[in-house]
């Protein structure tokens, strides 16, 4: 630890403590104590001024986001501190990418001289120790990720014998009082769970239960244990059908113990993603249990025999663009039939269908036809300025010229005949998935027109191709046609509509709000 400071009235200093549980295992050197004894006596004998001591107490040296670590940040931001000084690098950070950041970059630019003292790294100077700076980061990362695999190996092995590793137990569960890793019923709540398997059992859908809950005032899972929401929404505070579903579900309710569900992405990440079924932990008869098995099970019927007959998802022009003006939530779309016994397509507010007794939104019910018209003519309407017809021309001439050649002609045609042949053979296995019952009547009918319109569209782009090998038309010519096809076709693509279009919304009174990307088609509105 030979580090010289030359000039010690320069610094306002800022030392910097960090401990987590895995420094713990390294002994009591690593404690905040310790920590501040050793960086204390290096200011004191190097005359230091401290401007401030920011410590970490039980914070992983994998993440940044540190209380005091960033409190240390807003204060060099504001230039009150330009010398960092730790017990060693580790203290800074475990994370080699971010520690090698804040050593190589930020510091250097805001002028901050860094010192790790058991290191002997010093930014100030020039020095070997501050070249294997990154090796020591690497080291540290290493040392991190290997204490995060003997954790979750850990965790793993209890999660296998049964054990509960969570931090709260299940709604109708609580944690057992004197037994570690140990659920147990919690009277207060496990009378709801009852409740609803038994609405359940009486034919009630998931959305109904739902509803008659929200209706009696029964409070959410949420609620229940005091969670505090940070950003609330419609749905905020009601139970809502999916829920209930996941609930009705979930095999801790018959005393087997279900975890694994979720993994983290990175033992630097607390994001988490979701595992498929087969990958969960399964441990059965762990606990007491709140609901029988025929009971769980008959609901699971009921469940699953609902799947076959839920609404298809209907493709619509504007899907995924327009939402409710008021509560801000997409719409969805239903299907109604007309007086013709035709299939007609309405927006409808998903929160309002969802949570029709809470009033919490409007259905804004009208017909998808109706404002997918309203939206392309307005679209022309302020496109008209960028799209004529006598600016496209040059441009489509120079893309003929470059793409006129027969050979590619060709390639495009033998693409063109492959998709074909992949659209008979769908159709084939459609026609005997029909005869086998897999495929009901109206879903084949659909889907049958819906691949056979691609099929007849592709035949006639194939003969097109085909007469263009065979009697080349003028480039010029070419072009008109080109530009005309576009600018009949162009507003009815997806690709052009999501390109041009931020958002669509539409108000209780049946008014459409576009938002476009660009500000000089927004100005023209």
């Amino acid at each position: 630890m030979y580090i010289e400071i030359s000039n010690p009235m320069d610094y306002h200093v800022a030392l910097y403590i960090r401990l987590s549980k895995e420094d713990e295992n390294e002994g009591p050197s690593e404690s905040v104590t310790n920590q501040k004894s050793l960086l204390n006596d290096f200011v004191q004998k190097h005359r230091l001024s401290v401007y401030d001591t920011y410590i970490d107490d039980g914070f992983s040296g994998t993440s940044f986001e540190r209380p005091d670590f960033q409190r240390m940040i807003s204060d060099i931001e504001n230039k009150k501190v330009n010398m960092v000084i730790t017990k060693d690098l580790s203290r800074l950070g475990r994370d080699y990418i971010m520690t090698g950041h804040f050593m190589e970059r930020y510091f250097p630019e805001k002028k901050v001289r860094y010192i790790s003292l058991l290191d002997g790294i010093d930014t100030g100077v020039d020095s070997t120790a501050n070249d294997i700076t990154p090796f020591r980061a690497i080291m540290n990362d290493m040392y991190a990720k290997d204490i995060s695999k003997k954790i979750k190996s850990v965790k793993r092995d209890k999660q296998r014998k049964g054990e509960f590793i969570g931090g709260k137990a299940l709604y109708g569960y609580k944690i057992h009082p004197t037994e570690k890793n140990k659920i147990v019923i919690d009277e207060k709540a496990a009378p709801t769970v009852k409740y609803i398997f038994t609405l359940a059992l009486k034919g009630m859908s998931c959305r109904q239960i739902a509803v008659k809950l929200n209706e009696e005032g029964i409070p959410t899972p949420a609620q229940y244990a005091g969670l505090k929401i940070s950003n609330p929404g419609p749905y905020s505070g009601l139970w809502s059908s999916e829920r209930i579903s996941d609930m009705l579900q979930n095999e801790t309710y018959i005393g087997n113990m279900v975890q694994g569900r979720t993994v983290k992405i990175s033992y630097k990440s607390d994001k988490c993603l979701k595992q498929p079924r087969e990958d969960w932990i399964v441990v059965e008869n762990t606990h007491e249990a709140i609901i029988d098995s025929e009971t769980f099970q008959k609901v699971k019927l009921l469940i699953n025999s609902r799947k076959r007959t839920r609404s298809r998802t209907y493709d619509f022009l504007l899907k995924g663009l327009i939402f409710c003006h008021e509560c801000g939530y997409p719409l969805a779309v239903i299907n109604r039939k007309n007086a013709k016994g035709e299939d007609v397509l309405y927006f409808v507010c998903r929160t309002y269908q969802r949570f029709t007794k809470e009033s919490a939104c409007t259905c804004h019910t009208i017909k998808e036809k109706t404002v997918t018209d309203a939206v392309l003519e307005k679209l022309h309407e302020v496109c008209d300025a960028y799209l004529s017809g006598k600016e496209l021309l040059p441009v489509a001439r120079e893309m003929i010229e470059k793409s006129d050649r027969k050979d590619k002609n060709q390639s495009e045609i033998d693409a063109i005949r492959s998709k074909i042949e992949a659209l008979t053979v769908n159709l084939d296995k459609m026609y005997m998935d029909k005869l086998s019952g897999i495929l009901s009547e109206s879903d084949f009918e659909r889907i049958y027109l819906k691949v056979k319109a691609e099929r007849t569209s592709l035949e006639d782009k194939e003969k097109e191709l085909k007469m263009l090998i065979k009697s080349p038309v003028k480039s010029g010519d070419r072009a008109k046609k080109l530009v005309k096809n576009f600018l009949e076709s162009a507003y009815t693509r997806r690709d052009v509509l999501v390109s041009l279009i931020e958002r669509i919304e539409l108000s209780e009174d049946k008014n459409i709000i576009i938002k476009f990307r660009f500000k000089e088609l927004q100005e023209m509105q």
